[in-house]
């Protein structure tokens, strides 16, 4: 199941993420990164309403009662360190050769 957990970082048993099913974990960060349930449901292949019955399990797990208050609990993306000088893209500047 690596649809919602590719890239996540690893939860440790300190963590209230520890506390969830693989499940549970999955659907709540797909919530707290904004993701609707049916948005969700598609991603993971659960109905929008097994996806609700998640996060009901969820949220007491976390001390949470809104999804707003899961966005602590959202995927920190992992950007690569940027290049001095920009991005390296050479855009429409870049020469062309041959016709």
């Amino acid at each position: 199941m690596r649809a919602a957990g590719a890239g996540a970082p690893a939860v440790t048993a300190d963590d209230p993420l520890a506390q969830l099913s693989l499940q549970e974990l999955q659907v709540v960060r797909l919530a707290a990164a904004g993701a609707s349930n049916k948005q969700i449901g598609a991603q993971l292949f659960l109905s929008p309403r097994t996806v609700g019955f998640h996060l009901y399990r969820a949220f007491p797990k976390l001390g949470v009662t809104t999804r707003e208050e899961l966005a602590r609990y959202a995927p920190r993306p992992n950007r690569p360190p940027e290049r001095p000088g920009g991005s390296g893209h050479r855009g429409r500047s870049a020469r062309r050769t041959g016709s």
